[in-house]
């Protein structure tokens, strides 16, 4: 495999702008600022590629045509309803499938290239739009380019592919577009469906008839933190992964899982998101050749995290990872507060987080331990795993 990195670029990725509403573009923005600023973005063997619009034979090997109608229709029509438009979370906006489509292409185009060898990793720092559903947009998401990209890649003869979602939220959508297809093996870590939207992702959900054990739920208690995150992920994913033996490793890597994003109640720091990112380009190493597709997702502390966090995934993705304790540059810093007035602006790329963690133990108390348990409960023995054995 080469050792070089993609990472799919272009301003046009911020035309997806619902307008006020909790996801803003800026915080792509700024992420692109700070890792130009950083240099993340010249390393040696970094190519900055630009993206081309999915078309509507990719769009539809995911969603409805009626429901692509419906996108490119909605801005027209002033009295648009339906297809999941029209609410709080899911605005009609200009140009709405133009933009979404260059997001879904971008993702695309990210996938291709590793797939083809072109690129040992690669990232689209724009996508991870993964509630959207076969015919209706949800949770901010219009296409769901995780699912586009992956579905590509099917076409393409891949016959494993892992799909590990870090967002706070479920990866619902992705999870129900393959939840009967044994090829795609998606794995979500997120705070407990009872609390939080979108009320999926329990640790039954396991995969349709036929690809059972295929779907991994890690359903976590509000208030969860580095630590215990980092137990859960490392007592669940590495053991099904390996058991799956992908032959590329897709993550979304939404922002959201941290202590002061305002839509969610994990409590993670800069620092285990960031050790998250490294964790899954180890597997990728180990498992499938390096080959590691990344994209963005979720997270709405649009300065104060998000270009942190997507900046140490893009250092991860392009070569060695960023030192914590790296000072933000100050010509970002001005850049930021122009952009957000008013915003605390992170003088440095960590919070002091702590990512030193306890590996897990069968017959703890304690309630990240608890959902640990459940959930290796209920898929390990289809994947031919002991629930029991912490080595699993």
């Amino acid at each position: 495999m080469p050792d070089g990195a993609v990472v799919v670029w272009d301003e046009d990725l911020l035309a997806y702008d619902m307008g006020d509403h909790p996801l803003d573009p800026v915080r792509v923005e700024l992420t692109i600022a700070l890792a130009r600023e950083l240099g993340v973005l010249d390393r040696p063997g970094v190519r900055i590629v630009k993206p081309t619009p999915a078309d509507d034979a990719a769009l539809t090997r995911v969603h409805r045509a009626d429901y692509i109608d419906a996108v490119r229709a909605a801005p027209h029509d002033p009295f648009f309803n339906g297809y999941g438009f029209g609410t709080p979370d899911n605005p009609v906006f200009d140009h709405m499938h133009d933009a979404s489509a260059l997001i879904a292409g971008a993702t695309i185009v990210a996938a291709e290239a590793v797939w083809r060898g072109e690129a040992r990793h690669a990232v689209n720092i724009a996508g991870g739009l993964h509630h959207a559903m076969p015919g209706r947009a949800s949770g901010f998401c219009v296409y769901n380019d995780p699912a586009v990209a992956i579905a590509r890649l099917l076409d393409q003869g891949a016959e494993r592919i892992a799909y590990v979602d870090i967002d706070v939220h479920h990866g619902d959508g992705v999870q129900a577009i393959f939840y009967d297809d044994p090829r795609v093996l998606t794995v979500s870590l997120h705070e407990s469906p009872l609390t939080l939207f979108p009320g999926t992702g329990f640790p039954d959900e396991t995969g349709g008839p036929g690809a059972e054990g295929s779907a991994v739920n890690v359903a976590l208690p509000p208030g969860t933190g580095d630590t215990g995150w980092l137990r859960a992920f490392h007592a669940v994913v590495p053991g099904v992964l390996r058991a799956f033996r992908p032959q590329l490793l897709f993550s979304q890597c939404g922002a959201d899982s941290h202590r002061l994003d305002p839509l969610a109640d994990l409590r993670l720091s800069v620092d285990g998101q960031r050790a998250a990112h490294i964790a899954m380009r180890d597997l990728a190493e180990e498992l499938c050749e390096g080959r590691w597709v990344a994209t963005g997702g979720g997270g709405y502390a649009l300065v104060e995290v998000v270009p942190r966090t997507w900046t140490h995934l893009l250092a991860t993705a392009t070569g060695e990872p960023l030192d914590p304790l790296t000072p933000t540059p100050a010509a970002w810093r001005g850049f930021a507060a122009g952009r957000m007035p008013g915003r605390d602006i992170p003088p440095r790329l960590t919070d002091d987080g702590d990512t030193h963690f306890q590996p897990w133990q069968p017959g703890s108390e304690d309630a990240v331990d608890r959902a640990v348990a459940q959930t290796r409960s209920a898929v390990f023995p289809l994947l031919g795993l002991d629930p029991s054995d912490p080595r699993d």
